[in-house]
C-alpha cells in the first residue's frame, strides 16, 4: 500500500479525468487486495469465524466505496481549484467533507453492529481499530500531498 498511495495521488492531478479514473479504479483494486492480506493476517480468523466476517466485509468495502467516491470527488474538485479558492468554495468543499465523514461514521457503525452480533463485540472492536489505522495511513499519504488553502 505504500507505493501505491503515492501514484493515487499524483494520478489524482492529472488532467485527463477519463484515463485518471479507469487509473484510480485500477489503484483500488491493489489497495483493496493489500488492505484484506492485512486484515487476513491481523485478524487471524478462524475458519468459522472467516466464513461470517469475509461476506460482511465485502458488503462494507462495496458501500464504503460509494462513500469515498466522494473523497476522490473533492480531492479532484480541490486540486482544481486550490490557487485560487474562493470563501464560497471553501465552505462548499469543507461542508461536502464534513458530509462524507459523517456517512463514514454512519456506514461504520451500522456494520460494527451487524459484526458485533455475528461475531462478537470485542473481534468487531478490533477489525474497526484496524481498519480506522488503514484508513488513517491512506488518508494522511494523500493530504500530506495537498496544499493548504491560501490565506
Amino acid at each position: 500500500m505504500k507505493h501505491i498511495i503515492p501514484i493515487l495521488i499524483f494520478v489524482l492531478f492529472l488532467g485527463t479525468l477519463s484515463a485518471q479514473d479507469d487509473y484510480i479504479e485500477l489503484l483500488r483494486k491493489d489497495v483493496t487486495a493489500e488492505k484484506t492480506a492485512v486484515i487476513t493476517e491481523i485478524m487471524a480468523f478462524t475458519d468459522s469465524e472467516s466464513k461470517i466476517f469475509w461476506p460482511l466485509y465485502r458488503e462494507y468495502d462495496f458501500e464504503r466505496s460509494k462513500i469515498d467516491d466522494q473523497r476522490v470527488a473533492l480531492i479532484k474538485d480541490y486540486a482544481e481549484n486550490f490557487e485560487n479558492v474562493t470563501d464560497e468554495k471553501a465552505d462548499e468543499i469543507t461542508k461536502r467533507s464534513f458530509k462524507y465523514r459523517q456517512q463514514l461514521v454512519k456506514l461504520e457503525q451500522k456494520y460494527y453492529k451487524k459484526m458485533a452480533k455475528a461475531l462478537s463485540p470485542k473481534t468487531a472492536a478490533r477489525f474497526f481499530q484496524l481498519d480506522t489505522q488503514l484508513n488513517s495511513l491512506v488518508t494522511l499519504q494523500i493530504t500530506s500531498q495537498l496544499p493548504l488553502i491560501e490565506h
